[in-house]
């Protein structure tokens, strides 16, 4: 796979070609809890930088998953929506959420990396 970055509000992006796997830090699941429901968005929705795309429900809170960037959906892991625990087991592998093909893949470099993020992180903490 390629490069991956960080978003303010915990997503994760990784970009192979035009198309980009989007998921939540290990930070964000620790936070949220045991995760137990999924709510994924339907294939081929336009979604905005920062605008809602997904939901996740945990033991503790109910929260909103941002699109790192613009694109379009093309693909969503359903297995999150009969095993929603994977995001927990596994956030940076089995537990991505969605697949976009962006609308403009350079913004790409505009997101954090991974140490801009951990600092991110340990300021915020």
């Amino acid at each position: 796979m390629g490069d991956r970055r960080y978003t303010r509000d915990h997503e994760w992006i990784e970009l192979d070609g035009d198309t980009a796997t989007v998921g939540i830090t290990d930070h964000a699941q620790e936070q949220l809890g045991d995760v137990v429901f999924v709510e994924l968005p339907e294939v081929g929705r336009q979604v905005t930088k920062g605008g809602e795309a997904a939901v996740v429900e945990s033991v503790k809170a109910a929260s909103e998953i941002y699109a790192p960037l613009a694109g379009t959906v093309v693909a969503v892991n359903d297995q999150l929506v009969a095993e929603p625990g994977k995001v927990n087991a596994d956030p940076f592998g089995a537990g991505w959420f969605m697949k976009l093909r962006l609308a403009d893949p350079s913004a790409f470099d505009e997101l954090m990396d991974e140490s801009a993020y951990h600092s991110f992180v340990a300021e915020s903490s």
